[in-house]
């Protein structure tokens, strides 16, 4: 499939991201290397798109995100968006158009990145909140595991506030963990509580990969945020 606008933003948007900031990456070979790909990750700034998306890049895959409608209004955001082929998430529709977009991407032996939480985290500590359920729902539909993708450090760089410190050289780090494989109970896939109980564990296995990170992140760097 040609992509012009996903090679344009590729080649003009990378480039710059990777030199301002230092940028560390653990465990990408969690990554599948081919096939169908579900990655899940914790959401700390609005940096966490570019930054999940040059791991997954390196790790030598092809993200198709799943990302809010509201991206797809704003003018020239929405032209790339739809040019690259994302998957908007209308919130509150339950017509299930996002899931059947995400499901024929996995069949086309895609990889679809989720944010569980639907929303930039508004802890205080920067863990992750509460998850919602549509990771482990499409991994129950399509027998594919999940691969959780954890960041840190890109907290203090933009929140819903607005832009923060974008000082050059700020270190970012990346970490996937071994893939979540919820096929085994895909027979209780109509049922709330087990789907729920599902995504509690996609969510502390994602918040178990940021605390990681966190522990070892550089002090000089620590405080802000």
């Amino acid at each position: 499939m040609a992509e012009p606008w996903y090679q344009a933003a590729k080649i003009v948007v990378l480039p710059p991201l990777r030199l301002w900031f230092r940028w560390h990456f653990e465990d990408l070979d969690m990554i599948p290397r081919e096939g169908p790909a579900i990655i899940a990750c914790n959401h700390i700034s609005y940096l966490d798109p570019l930054a999940t998306a040059n791991a997954v890049v390196t790790a030598g895959r092809r993200p198709r995100f799943l990302a809010k409608d509201d991206l797809f209004a704003i003018p020239l955001v929405g032209i790339v968006f739809r040019g690259a082929h994302q998957i908007p998430v209308h919130r509150g529709s339950r017509d299930g158009t996002s899931l059947r977009m995400a499901l024929r991407a996995l069949t086309d032996d895609e990889c679809v990145v989720i944010y569980p939480e639907g929303t930039v985290t508004k802890r205080p500590d920067h863990l992750p909140m509460e998850g919602k359920t549509g990771a482990v729902r499409l991994s129950l539909a399509s027998g594919v595991p999940i691969t959780p993708l954890a960041s840190w450090g890109s907290h203090a760089v933009w929140q819903k506030s607005g832009p923060g410190s974008i000082k050059p050289g700020r270190p970012v780090w990346l970490k996937a963990g071994p893939a979540l494989d919820f096929s085994a109970r895909a027979d209780v896939a109509e049922d709330r509580d087990a789907v729920s109980a599902m995504t509690a564990e996609l969510m502390d296995a994602l918040t178990a990969l940021a605390e990681d990170l966190r522990s070892r992140y550089p002090e000089r760097w620590a405080g802000e945020g």
